[in-house]
């Protein structure tokens, strides 16, 4: 998710340096080879989205407890404390800053826009989906508003008035094995101009986002597990999605095949595609950390990657863009489903119970 009110690259920039020493420094590509976990916060229940607040410099979390959470990641001893006392229905799956107003979204198919600073309730859609809202992203200038659910469609709206400007189908309602599917993903391009959108069975369209055509299909089967065996359900699925600062890559993020399907026992896996011609130049799948991943982002010089994402504990992994090889990794305690960029250099998690500050570094 990228706020209207940051940077459009997808990491900042450094400053200007201000010594030769320190010019000579900058010039020099940052390759992260470390991960570090400078402190943590304790989250009030499961949480699956979080969006950065600039001028408060607070982050904004929802979850599992069907409410907004707020903390100052860069304080010593973060604390959380409510966005309001009125909240959702039902889990809280999105957040997005659209021009420093917040709109959630969720289970309970609504959008609800809040003032960041008082927490009051500016505007609420209900009904935005039929279904289970899974998925929320804002265009780089805050003005429009994307989102997926289980109804299998895609959803356009105008952040400033509420007004839905665009339903989008082009996905089966079900997959090829008579089963109700998902569609967990959605991204903006950092011009604004593209959308693209992921589902259960491993389906991705990327369309225009003024007129809601298909570009372009792209298919990512392996993410995608059907066991009829032991259980006759499937599990995976596209869950993370991110454009290149250029818009010349679109980075693909689920699991491998899974044996036991009851378990995300899958090797967290990667595809990476050039655009336009949809030549796959990476596949990566992690030969030490299984399950989703769940968030992607580039680095803004796009030599690198980073993902985020777990089973039952959570990993963080930065790799090469070049060669598709693993740069640096650490193990977090839970399942992280989301995390923003604090600077170039320093991000923020947030997984199942637990929020953690962490720095990237070269050695």
């Amino acid at each position: 998710m990228r706020m209207n009110d940051e940077p459009v690259a997808a990491m900042p920039a450094a400053t200007t340096p201000a010594t030769p020493q320190a010019a000579a420094a900058a010039a020099v590509p940052f390759v992260p080879s470390k991960v570090s976990i400078d402190r943590t916060v304790r989250l009030p229940s499961m949480t699956f989205c979080l969006a950065r607040h600039v001028p408060s410099g607070r982050v904004f979390c929802g979850g599992a407890d069907f409410g907004l959470h707020s903390f100052d990641p860069a304080a010593e001893k973060p604390e959380t404390r409510p966005l309001s006392e009125v909240r959702h229905s039902s889990y809280v799956t999105g957040v997005v800053n659209a021009a420093g107003t917040l709109i959630s979204g969720g289970y309970d198919r609504s959008l609800i826009w809040w003032n960041a600073e008082t927490g009051e309730q500016l505007r609420k859609v209900e009904g935005a989906h039929d279904r289970w809202i899974r998925s929320l992203a804002v265009s780089p200038d805050g003005l429009r508003l994307a989102t997926v659910a289980d109804d299998m469609r895609t959803k356009i709206w105008d952040t400033q008035s509420g007004a839905c400007l665009l339903t989008l189908d082009g996905y089966d309602l079900q997959t090829p094995h008579g089963f109700p599917s998902m569609l967990y993903a959605v991204c903006f391009s950092a011009d604004g101009r593209r959308l693209a959108t992921g589902n259960k069975t491993g389906k991705v369209l990327i369309r225009d986002v003024a007129t809601g055509e298909i570009q372009q299909t792209i298919e990512t089967p392996v993410m995608y597990t059907w066991d009829p065996k032991a259980r006759r359900h499937s599990i995976g699925g596209i869950r993370s999605l991110a454009f290149s600062g250029d818009g010349s890559l679109l980075a693909v993020g689920g699991m491998g095949q899974v044996g036991n399907i009851d378990h995300l026992e899958g090797k967290s896996r990667i595809e990476v595609f050039r655009l336009p011609t949809g030549e796959r130049v990476h596949e990566i799948e992690d030969s030490k950390y299984k399950g989703l991943v769940e968030k992607l982002q580039f680095s803004g010089d796009q030599k690198w990657l980073l993902a985020a994402g777990g089973d039952n504990g959570g990993f963080l992994s930065a790799w090469s863009l070049e060669t598709g090889k693993l740069l640096a990794q650490e193990k977090l305690g839970n399942h992280l489903h989301a995390f923003e960029m604090l600077s170039d250099r320093t991000l923020v998690t947030v997984g199942h119970d637990q929020a953690s500050h962490v720095t990237l570094s070269a050695g």
